[in-house]
């Protein structure tokens, strides 16, 4: 059951005009990071890849021109009207595959993916739908398959400026406050994850941060 706290799904007027819309919130600049952010995967030719919260498939794009044709790229979503536009924009993508599905909920997916990747979705579930979501790229990812988080960063609220404290407390969803403030990599070795590796963007507000699967 969706969490009264969260504002994670989207649908309606932000679904049908999400792209456009970040593009404005990031001054244009939306395209440019998250092919910053893409290539710091090493996604390789061949690869494997589940994109978690795949929305337009924007991003499974830019993982396309790294996987290319021999690899194999899954995006899972619940947004009807994100969807629609991922099938058009992915259509002449054979090797892409869209699925509806939420990814709380348990996933079929063993041992089959080189990368799997989520973009600013996880900060926005319970800690239990969290754990549930981690198992379950636990499971889908190959032995030595790195799962990619793309989400704020942890700090302590606050010692930040007026800014950041008004856009966690009055815009962002609570779950986002509690995100920030939680040791992530302790939860991730909980579930089999190890070996990490991070990039930090937006003055260190925001981050990468990779975790291979260890057996």
């Amino acid at each position: 059951m969706k969490s009264p706290r969260t504002k994670v799904e989207v649908n309606g007027f932000e679904a049908k005009h999400y792209d456009r819309l970040m593009d404005v919130l990031m001054l244009g600049r939306y395209q440019h990071f998250m092919e910053l952010v893409i290539a710091a995967m090493n996604i390789q030719p061949g690869d494997a890849v589940l994109d978690l919260g795949s929305g337009t498939a924007r991003n499974l794009c830019i993982m396309e021109k790294y996987a290319g044709p021999e690899g194999r790229l899954v995006g899972l979503d619940i947004s009807e009207e994100m969807m629609q536009q991922a099938e058009k924009r992915c259509r002449e993508m054979p090797h892409v595959t869209l699925q509806y599905h939420r990814i709380e909920e348990p996933i079929s997916f063993e041992n089959e993916f080189d990368h799997a990747f989520i973009s600013f979705v996880l900060h926005g579930f319970e800690d239990e739908d969290k754990e549930k979501i981690i198992a379950n790229v636990q499971k889908a990812l190959k032995p030595g398959g790195v799962f990619w988080i793309l989400d704020y960063n942890e700090f302590d609220l606050s010692k930040k400026p007026f800014f950041v404290k008004y856009a966690f407390t009055k815009i962002e969803c609570p779950l986002a406050a509690e995100f920030i403030a939680m040791d992530l990599r302790n939860v991730l070795e909980r579930h089999g994850f190890g070996d990490f590796q991070e990039k930090l963007f937006a003055w260190d507000y925001v981050r990468l941060l990779g975790a291979h699967k260890l057996a």
